[in-house]
């Protein structure tokens, strides 16, 4: 891949697309999880859908491997960006 083209609008706007595009998955199934975990911690807090204090683990689980992968996925697009613009040195 060649450096990417900040100088102009379109190529700006060509790289923020790019960058989106990097470790998308990781990101929605990370942001996912924090949903449903917090939906689930939730519905055990108000007795809702017949949810008790027993899927408060599962809930907390699924909280933190949410947030794992929404910060793995952070840290991947990070790179991705320090090694597009490395290469034009």
């Amino acid at each position: 891949m060649s450096l990417p083209d900040l100088n102009t609008d379109e190529g700006r706007l060509a790289y923020r697309k790019e960058l989106r595009r990097v470790a998308w998955p990781i990101r929605m199934a990370g942001f996912l999880l924090i949903v449903l975990g917090g939906l689930l911690a939730l519905g055990a807090r108000t007795n809702t859908l017949g949810l008790d204090n027993g899927v408060m683990p599962v809930a907390y689980a699924a909280l933190a491997l949410g947030w794992v992968l929404f910060l793995a996925a952070i840290i991947i697009r990070t790179r991705h960006h320090k090694r597009r613009l490395a290469e034009g040195l």
